[in-house]
Formats: structure tokens, C-alpha cells, sequence
């Protein structure tokens, strides 16, 4: 099984290389669960609300009316439009968000890597996956498509009628974990993990999950949830983790091969 989170700076595929790519592995046996994320769409939708958009360690500040932003484009435009292309493809692929059947139950996040507490508003922590959904939908030959929006909730009850903004980034890594998958790509819009960014020399090709929880405390911005959840799906049982940039098809087409970017390994 593979699981596969779909950055918004790689979905610029125009030709549809990444559902071919998808469909190839498919139609050898391979499961697969695709996981979106949509930043350059939400940066857009905001600014055309007159909504200001604030980060703090990689995370957005969400505030109630961002997050209805938020909401509506990542369960809506950007959702279904993956929904599309796959099935344009020739996939059986079905869309959800975290919410829908209590995939992903989250409480707000009051506390960064580092340890310092932090107000991002609602902006959630991941307590919990439910991945019987997923199961099923594998199991009856779809292709599940995962919007990152989870259900406020704590280890034994959700509340429904309210929702959080999580990082795509540790959705996929925590649902990969959940469903043990062998494998885990991150599709985004660098070649892979940099110990120095922006010095392009400094890229890793493999590095170990204990070699990688040594630098967490080195790194800044948006590589910070992508190297958490790197770590998390290794902690939870992904066999193995692959970072590499999206935005180049062929890339994705070696990834799902075994090469290039940057894998994590136990």
C-alpha cells in the first residue's frame, strides 16, 4: 500500500501524469491513498476574502473565518478537482475530508515542536485515525482522496459540528501510519529534505529516522510538519518515506520506483 500526499505547489499537472502514474500502479495490484494538500489555492482564496494570512513554525494561524475559507476550498475546489483528474484517468477514486466517518479527530494545537505554547486558532493536533473507512473503500477497489480537515475530538468522542484545520503533510503521515503502509511520498515543491536550505548542496538522499529527529530542532518553516510527519508514519509502522518535488512528473514516476528525492528509513 502507498500513500501519497499531493502537495498544492505540485498540482500543476496539466498533461495528467501524476493519475497515470497513479493508474499504472493501481492496475498492477497496488493500493493506494491520495492526501491533498491546497495552500496556493487557500493563500488565494483568503487574500480575495480580505482574510490576512499569518504562519507561525510552518502552521497557518486559522482563525473561525479562515477556517470556513479553509473549509469550503479544500473540501470543495481542490477536493474535487483531484476527484476529477484521477477519474479522468480511468481510477475509481472517491473523495472525503477528515471529518467525514471520524477519519481524523483532532484537538486544537496549543504547543509548536519546540515546546512553546502557541494560540494558531483552529488549527488541529491529531489525536486519533479511524481508518476502517479507508479500508473499505480499498477493499472495494477505490482510491480514497483525503481533504486535511479533521473533526474536534479526543481519544474516545468527537463533536461533529466542529471542525480543524490540519497540516496535509502530517495527515498523510498519520493515516499511513494507521493503515501501516509500505510506503509513504510526499509529492511537494522541493527535491527532497535540505540539512542547510536554501543551500542546494545540502541535499539528503537517505538519512534514518533517528538521524532525521537530530535535525528537527535545526529546520524552519514548512519543511517542520513534513519532517514531523515523516517521523510520525515511521513511529506508527510506514515501512519507508520519500520526499521529492512534485512538481516534476517524471520525478513522481521514479519515486513510485524506488528512487530519488529523499527516503526516510527506520
Amino acid at each position: 500500500m502507498i500513500v501519497i500526499k499531493y502537495g498544492g505547489h505540485a498540482m500543476k499537472d496539466e498533461a495528467g501524469l501524476f493519475a497515470l502514474a497513479i493508474q499504472s500502479v493501481v492496475n498492477n495490484g497496488e493500493q493506494c491513498v491520495v492526501v491533498h494538500g491546497g495552500g496556493p489555492q487557500i493563500d488565494a482564496a483568503l487574500v480575495k476574502s480580505g482574510i490576512s494570512s499569518e504562519f507561525i513554525s510552518g502552521f497557518r494561524v486559522t482563525s473561525p473565518e479562515a477556517f470556513e475559507v479553509v473549509q469550503s476550498v479544500l473540501s470543495g475546489e481542490v477536493l474535487r478537482g483531484v476527484v476529477a483528474q484521477l477519474r479522468g484517468a480511468g481510477l475509481n477514486a472517491l473523495g472525503l475530508t477528515g471529518r467525514d466517518g471520524g477519519l481524523v479527530v483532532a484537538l486544537p494545537m496549543t504547543t509548536l515542536p519546540d515546546g512553546s505554547a502557541v494560540d494558531l486558532g483552529r488549527v488541529g493536533e491529531i489525536v486519533r485515525i479511524n481508518p476502517e473507512i479507508l479500508f473499505t473503500l480499498l477493499d472495494g477497489g477505490y482510491v480514497p482522496v483525503v481533504a486535511p480537515i479533521a473533526v474536534q475530538g479526543d481519544e474516545i468522542s468527537e463533536d461533529s459540528a466542529i471542525g480543524l484545520n490540519v497540516n496535509a503533510d502530517l495527515v498523510a503521515g498519520a493515516i499511513a501510519g494507521a493503515l501501516s503502509a509500505e510506503s509513504l511520498i510526499f509529492l511537494t515543491d522541493v527535491p527532497g529534505i535540505y540539512s542547510n536550505w536554501p543551500d542546494e548542496s545540502s541535499l539528503i538522499s537517505s538519512i534514518t529516522y533517528k538521524e532525521l529527529h537530530a535535525l528537527l530542532s535545526s529546520l524552519s518553516g514548512g519543511m517542520i510538519p513534513k519532517v514531523m510527519a515523516c517521523l510520525n508514519a515511521i513511529e506508527k509502522g510506514t515501512t519507508n518515506v520519500r520526499v521529492i518535488d512534485g512538481t516534476n512528473p517524471e520525478a513522481f514516476a521514479l519515486a513510485l520506483r524506488g528512487i530519488g528525492g529523499t527516503v526516510i528509513s527506520q
